[in-house]
């Protein structure tokens, strides 16, 4: 349990220290363009949090941060030196970059070559935090799989190549079969990675968990990326990864104990969501999305601190669930 705790710790370090530096990017690339609001929106945290990143910012990394109605701007950003990285390096960085937003990182001899130059690039206030980046996680056959499935498919979507792979389902009783696809979007999601890609079987775009490709192979033959394809537009109203794509999107009202209440508003959950905090501190949560399961386990998560109040449909399936897991323990 203790190692468990000092794990999750230094993952939501490693999480945190990735959203620091990406918050000096976005203020540094866009000033004036970023309020606490929208940085809370962005990264999906509360504005007490981003306000803390800032401080952080000031007076850790001792950059001269000033804040307007229009948003947050530098008087001046240190001037580092070009570089130039290696086709393998990039890659590396690449994939650091995704990782340290919403995963653990990867760990490989190209990473870490990199954030080796990379650290000796930055100011002195700098290296702490890129050392806090470069944290080594536990390896298992899992995450090195994984690491070599990462690298193999952004090179093939960086150099336009078709890719065959094989590929193990999570419906038909995970059935293992070979198909190839056009890689157009890699993402990260929870504690793990999903390729959205043309399925030349399925002759369309769907999504692939990354861990469950056994086998890819880079072919010769290259391929396009749709012109009309845009990654946001694909995902629609998902709740998550699961896009519910032939399920019609619902309104839903949920109403949450203040205890849980205090941890729902805290977050961006979804672009359709309205917060209503009542005066006893409940919180009464509004949205139009498709009912996934996934969703659905999202409400089983918060057990008796959540009510479905609409549809009625919802409040049956989730009442009917918590009746099937009461009598496992009554067994």
């Amino acid at each position: 349990m203790e190692r468990s705790n000092r794990l999750e710790r230094r993952e939501e370090e490693t999480n945190r220290t990735a959203r620091i530096l990406e918050i000096v990017q976005l203020i540094a690339t866009r000033p004036k363009q970023f309020r606490a609001s929208d940085l809370a929106q962005r990264f999906e945290i509360s504005e007490r949090m981003v306000k803390k990143d800032i401080q952080i910012i000031r007076n850790a990394l001792k950059l001269a941060l000033f804040s307007s109605k229009s948003g947050y701007h530098f008087e001046e950003m240190p001037q580092l030196p070009a570089v130039n990285y290696g086709y393998t390096e990039a890659l590396a960085l690449l994939q650091a970059a995704q990782v340290a937003r919403r995963v653990s990182g990867i760990d490989s001899a190209d990473l870490s070559a990199a954030i080796a130059r990379l650290e000796m690039l930055f100011p002195t206030e700098f290296r702490p935090l890129l050392q806090a980046l470069n944290q080594r996680p536990t390896k298992t056959v899992q995450r090195e799989h994984r690491q070599q499935m990462l690298r193999l498919l952004n090179r093939a979507l960086l150099e336009g190549k078709k890719l065959e792979i094989v590929y193990e389902t999570a419906s038909r009783d995970g059935a293992i079969g070979e198909r190839v696809v056009h890689p157009y979007h890699i993402m990260p999601y929870v504690r793990s990675w999903q390729l959205i890609a043309h399925c030349e079987k399925r002759n369309d775009v769907i999504m692939f968990k990354v861990d469950r490709i056994h086998r890819a192979t880079l072919l010769e033959e290259g391929y396009k990326v749709a012109a009309d394809f845009d990654a946001d537009e694909y995902m629609g109203n998902a709740w998550g990864v699961i896009r519910g794509k032939d399920l019609q999107p619902e309104e839903i009202l949920l109403h949450f104990t203040p205890e849980a209440g205090r941890w729902v508003v805290e977050e961006y959950w979804h672009s359709s969501q309205e917060v209503e905090t009542q005066e006893d501190g409940s919180v009464l949560f509004r949205l139009h999305i498709p009912i996934t399961p996934e969703f659905v386990n999202w409400l089983l998560y918060y057990g008796s601190r959540v009510k479905v109040l609409e549809p009625p449909h919802l409040c049956n399936q989730v009442a009917h669930e918590h009746l099937r897991a009461h009598k496992r323990y009554e067994e």
